[in-house]
């Protein structure tokens, strides 16, 4: 994970979907500390046309979701990569970004 060398809010992220490395480019940088994302279990969406944002591809989107007060990545606690994710059950509504 590294800073996006011409945005202020975004990050490059390398994540491994199991059967393929991608990178994204991701608005969270005023969110989470650089530090806290590697290693977690983060839900993608990896369906997606990729996009171009600020010169750099997006081959995809870092699930977050917002309660009005703060911004939380979607993560699972166990899992391997390259898993799909279901949502069953909500506690509190959120609002997906």
């Amino acid at each position: 994970m590294e800073d996006h060398p011409n945005a202020e809010k975004l990050y490059v992220v390398q994540v491994d979907l199991g059967t393929e490395k991608r990178q994204l480019v991701a608005g969270l940088k005023t969110h989470i500390k650089k530090e806290d994302l590697p290693g977690k279990n983060v839900v993608v969406v990896a369906n997606l046309e990729y996009a171009k944002l600020r010169g750099i591809e997006s081959q995809g989107m870092v699930l977050a979701a917002d309660n009005g007060k703060e911004l939380v990545v979607l993560t699972v606690a166990d899992g391997k990569a390259g898993e799909s994710v279901i949502a069953q059950e909500y506690r509190r509504k959120l609002r997906v970004l």
